[in-house]
This record gives C-alpha cells, sequence and structure tokens, in this order.
C-alpha cells in the first residue's frame, strides 16, 4: 500500500513512474497495447491483477488501473503466457523498488546501482532474480548479478579479437537446491564479475562463452571456471521445456535444476540468456526481446500435431537461425493442393521432365523419403537451397528448394531474398504452416496468411 507521505508529496512523481511502467510494458510487449481505463479502487505498489475478460490482462499499480490486451494479428491462444504476466509483475516490482526509495531515509540510496544502468536490464533482472528486487532491503543488500553480468557481455560485444567478434560467456549460480553441484567457495583474491574485468585481455579467452563458463557465485564474484559440457552432464537424460538450437542445448541444460542462470554473448554479436532449461531473452538488433519460447513451441506444436515432425523441423530451424542462414519450411495441411503451390518441376514425384544443369537431377537423392527419417544435418542443407522445403503432415517430403506460387508472382528464375521470403511464406501459409527462418537470426511462424509469432 502506497504510504501517506508518498501520497501527500508525490502526484508528478506517481505520473512519471505510470509513464515509465507504460514504455517498460509496452518495450517487452510491444504488440499488446497498454492503456488507463480508470483510477484504481485503491493504490498500490505492488502490481494487483483483476479478473479480465475475453484474455486480456487487467491491474492496479499506483493510482491507476490499466487494461493489457492481445492485439496480434492472428493466434488462437488469447490469453497471456506465464512469462508475459511474469515480466509485467517485474517490472511493476522493480519500479516500486525505485520508487520506495526516493523516500527513503537514507541519502546514500539513491545512488545506488538501480539508479543508473539500463533500465530494461534492471527489469530482466528482477524477471530472472527476483529476490533481489524483493523490497528496498534487499535491493540495497544484495548483488545485481544479472545487470552486472549483462553489462559485462555489452562491453564486451564492441571488442574483436585478431579481426573477430568476441564470445563469452558466466553461469550464475542459483538460490534452489541442486544435488549435482556443490556452492562454490571463492577464493580470497576473487574478482567481482563486472564490467572491470573487460580490461584483462585474457578474460575473454579463458572463458568463451560456447565450451567455458565464468561461475559466478552468489556475492557476484568469479569463484571458478566451468566447461557447460561437463556441468551439464547430470542433465543429459532430462528433456528440455523446448528444443534448443545444437550449440546451446548444454547452456540450456545446465539452467534445468538449482535455479542457475546462463548468459552468453554468442559469435553473432547476440546475447542469450538462460533459465529453468529454456533461453528466456535475447538481445538483438539493438533491442531485448522476451522469447517466450515455450508459448511459441506449444503454438506450433498444437498447429501442426505431430511431436516428432514439429521437433524436427524446430531444431532445424534454430540451428539455421542461429548460423544466420536463411530457409522456409511449409508443411501442408492438405497434400491435395501441392501443386497449387510448387511449380511442376519443383515436385519430387518421378516422371517429371528434367532439364540439363537443373537442380531436379538431384531429386533423386530424396524421393519417397520423410523428413523424419532424415538427419538433422540434411534437413538444414536442403533448407539452405533457394526456395522452400515442402512436406505434408505425414512428413513425406514433397519438395526442396521450391520456388512457391503466390500472389505478387514470384519469377522462376528470381532468387527468394528477405522481402520475397516473407511474401512467400505468407502466401503458402494460406495452404498449411509456414517456418521462416531469416538470415538476420529470427524465426517466424506464419498461418492463414498472418504471423502467429516471431523468435
Amino acid at each position: 500500500m502506497i504510504s501517506s507521505v508518498t501520497k501527500k508529496t508525490a502526484p508528478a512523481l506517481q505520473a512519471l513512474y505510470e509513464q515509465l511502467l507504460t514504455r517498460g510494458i509496452q518495450y517487452f510487449l510491444p504488440s499488446s497495447p497498454l492503456e488507463i481505463v480508470g483510477p484504481a479502487p485503491q493504490p498500490t505498489l505492488d502490481i494487483v491483477f483483476q479478473p479480465a475478460p475475453h484474455g486480456g490482462l487487467l491491474f492496479d499499480w499506483l493510482r491507476n488501473r490499466y487494461a493489457l490486451t492481445t492485439h496480434r494479428e492472428f493466434t488462437d491462444h488469447r490469453e497471456f503466457s506465464d512469462h508475459e504476466k511474469k515480466m509485467v509483475r517485474s517490472i511493476g516490482r522493480f519500479l516500486s523498488i525505485r520508487y520506495e526509495m526516493l523516500f527513503d531515509s537514507e541519502p546514500d540510496s539513491l545512488s545506488l546501482p538501480s539508479f543508473g544502468g539500463v533500465i530494461e536490464d534492471r527489469y530482466i533482472s528482477a524477471f530472472l532474480e527476483g529476490r533481489v528486487y524483493r523490497d528496498a532491503h534487499s535491493a540495497v543488500q544484495l548483488p545485481d548479478r544479472v545487470s552486472a553480468a549483462i553489462e559485462v557481455l555489452r562491453i564486451s560485444a564492441l571488442s574483436s579479437y585478431e579481426d573477430k567478434r568476441i564470445s563469452t560467456g558466466a553461469l550464475l549460480f542459483g538460490s534452489m537446491p541442486d544435488a549435482c553441484h556443490a556452492l562454490p567457495s571463492s577464493p580470497a583474491e576473487a574478482l567481482p564479475y563486472s564490467s572491470e574485468l573487460t580490461s584483462i585481455r585474457s578474460f575473454h579467452r579463458i572463458c568463451d562463452g560456447l565450451r567455458t563458463l565464468a561461475l559466478v557465485d552468489a556475492k557476484g564474484y568469479m569463484a571458478e571456471l566451468v566447461d557447460v559440457q561437463e556441468w551439464a552432464h547430470p542433465f543429459t537424460d532430462m528433456e528440455l521445456p523446448v528444443p534448443s538450437a545444437r550449440r546451446y542445448r548444454t547452456h540450456s541444460q545446465a539452467t534445468l535444476c538449482g535455479g542457475h542462470i546462463c548468459l552468453v554473448l554468442t559469435p553473432n554479436g547476440e546475447i542469450k540468456i538462460f533459465g529453468d532449461g529454456v533461453q528466456l531473452f535475447s538481445f538483438l538488433d539493438g533491442r531485448w526481446h522476451l522469447t517466450d519460447a515455450v508459448e511459441k513451441y506449444r503454438a506450433w506444436q498444437e498447429a501442426i500435431g505431430r511431436p516428432e515432425l514439429t521437433e524436427r523441423l524446430f531444431i532445424a530451424a534454430l540451428n539455421l537461425a542461429e548460423h544466420r542462414r536463411g530457409g522456409m519450411f511449409v508443411v501442408l495441411e492438405n497434400p491435395a493442393n501441392t501443386e497449387r503451390l510448387v511449380n511442376d518441376a519443383d515436385l519430387l514425384q518421378a516422371g517429371r521432365r528434367e532439364r540439363t544443369g537443373a537442380k531436379n537431377l538431384l531429386h533423386y537423392l530424396l524421393r519417397g523419403t520423410q523428413a523424419t527419417t532424415l538427419s538433422t544435418a540434411v534437413l538444414e542443407s536442403i533448407a539452405q537451397i533457394d526456395g522452400s522445403v515442402v512436406l505434408d503432415r505425414d512428413s513425406n517430403l514433397l519438395a526442396f528448394g521450391a520456388i512457391l506460387r503466390h500472389n505478387p508472382a514470384v519469377d522462376g528464375d528470381e532468387e527468394i531474398g528477405e522481402g520475397g521470403r516473407t511474401a512467400a511464406a505468407i502466401g503458402a501459409s494460406q495452404f498449411g504452416e509456414v517456418l521462416m527462418i531469416s538470415e538476420g537470426g529470427q524465426l517466424s511462424f506464419y498461418r492463414k496468411g498472418h504471423s502467429v509469432w516471431t523468435l
């Protein structure tokens, strides 16, 4: 509840913080409009959710009641996911703590790290390590390890070694029980995992983020160096909540137990954050993205309805995205529509006329095969050929490198670029489910002419 002092002295300040809340939510949930629908019955510093119709979110914070609505072009699932709700709570919680500190009798409160740095990093920290921003006291006493680690990765992203991007990463030891890993004991000379480490030339080489990670203890000190594969070994038989790209499968496994958090600066210059066995956030194209991978994979899985095919295509698409290779998978709802979408010469059926030098001379290699029997590497290889991989729901491979018919028409000899691939995905999604991989590293699911999600 807001104190009487706060009520009397802070109308303008409350307006400012209500703006910060709006900006924070719009940043992480850009496709969901937020509006003030009226005053809250009782002012509150805690976000209080209220029953909301039609799958939206209704909540009170400070003086106002807010409505957050789904405004996606197309989705079968109108409810906000658990991670989206947690993001809203985390933004409100961090802002509430900072608001309270403005009225703290201790003058040093205003010099706390909570009032510096990139505010979106703090929201992510509140999402990942809620105990740090549980109340004003914990915000003062506990180190913000997540924000400090993000700053290390941000600075590292600006550096290079022998004209190559630097990759590095950290594993923040969790606060939950983990029978497989003992709490690290920090050496007396242990250094804080903070931006000062980036001035040490060898720092990036001893923890490259892909194979080795800096293990950070509860106080924020770099206690050990760990091999991520060895660390994740006890969890190799555990199923991940969502299939992962090959390169980061062990990073996901490393966070399955114990509440550990893994942060990686990738060779592509992207920051990935893993927790609870799944990638939770990515920093790409200059902004943070809440991946919400569990919910997005569920939507893809339900749309296809074939678990093995769903997983195989999703993993192949993630691997392509990680290596910045464009491609597209089309799963037809009705194979009878194949020739309405795919040019006759691109179909794998026997008896098609072949011309010298054409790629259909290689069709015999994959004729009569199923995607679920192909190795992921082969599936990724054929997806990189200009055009699309077309399948039916029984996993039968119908075409690869196929130039699809769509409106506007695409010339059969035209290379499908970024814009052309999107247009093809929209057109093809009228006939089935489409998984499109951009060369910028994003993965998009299209259905019925609209984007369902982007990961």
